[in-house]
């Protein structure tokens, strides 16, 4: 298993969360922190592709790890995990750009 499984597993071991769950937190600290390094507005694009880039990394990961262990592939799981990555940060984003929601 690889340092980056083992680190998934260690993670969820120790905060209680599901792999669901741990996919979103993760989708909304990339958004957010992305946003918040480089001063930029929750409408713009690059925090949204910043999330896109760590969603489709991870599963490549996972496809290269599976692959490895001679595990049968899911991808159907891997497009769900991507799912649910995106999701969050996606609301978020639309609705800051198309409504009068502002945060100060």
């Amino acid at each position: 298993m690889s340092v980056f499984q083992e680190t998934k597993i260690l993670l969820l071991d120790t905060v209680g969360l599901s792999r669901d769950a741990l996919h979103i937190y993760v989708g909304l600290i990339v958004f957010f922190g992305t946003a918040l390094t480089f001063r930029l507005p929750l409408s713009d694009i690059r925090p949204w592709c910043a999330v896109l880039l760590a969603a489709i990394l991870g599963e490549v990961w996972d496809i290269y790890d599976t692959e490895v262990i001679g595990a049968t592939q899911v991808y159907a799981g891997n497009w769900h995990d991507i799912w649910n990555t995106l999701f969050w940060p996606t609301v978020i984003m639309l609705l800051a750009r198309f409504t009068r929601t502002e945060m100060r």
